[in-house]
C-alpha cells in the first residue's frame, strides 16, 4: 500500500515536497514513479526513479525544477518540487512496480498506487 501526503496549495515560484510512504510490503526493490492529473486532463508521468536510485526519469515540463529521489531504509519516496507553476496544479499519485524491474514513464507499467495528494499552485 502507497500513501502520498505532502500536498497543499502554495503560490508560484514556491516549493512543495511530497512523500510516498509504503507500507504492508516492502518496495525498496521496486521502482517508483510520481503521476499527475489535473482537472480535465489525462493522468501524465511526473517522474520516475530505479530501485536502485541509479536512474532517474522526468517529464519534460518538470525538468530542472523537480527531484525525485527514495529512502529504502525508510521505505518511502520523495518528489521536491520547487519553481512551481500554475499549470503544476493538479493531483499526485505515486505508484510502484513489481521488484527487479526497471524504472519506466509508463501509467501502465505501475501495479501500485497510492492516494493522490492535491497539489494546487496559485498565480
Amino acid at each position: 500500500q502507497l500513501q502520498a501526503s505532502g500536498g497543499g496549495l502554495v503560490q508560484a515560484g514556491g516549493s512543495l515536497r511530497l512523500s510516498c510512504v509504503a507500507s504492508g510490503r516492502t518496495f525498496s526493490r521496486s521502482p517508483m514513479g510520481w503521476f499527475r492529473q489535473a482537472p480535465g486532463k489525462e493522468r501524465e508521468s511526473v517522474a520516475a526513479i530505479s530501485w536502485s536510485a541509479g536512474t532517474t526519469y522526468y517529464a519534460d515540463s518538470v525538468k530542472g525544477r523537480f527531484t525525485i529521489s527514495r529512502d529504502n531504509a525508510k521505505n518511502v519516496g520523495y518528489l521536491q518540487m520547487n519553481s512551481l507553476k500554475p499549470e503544476d496544479t493538479a493531483v499526485y499519485y505515486c505508484a510502484a512496480r513489481k521488484t527487479f524491474v526497471s524504472a519506466t514513464m509508463y501509467l501502465i507499467d505501475y501495479d501500485y498506487w497510492g492516494q493522490g495528494t492535491q497539489v494546487t499552485v496559485s498565480s
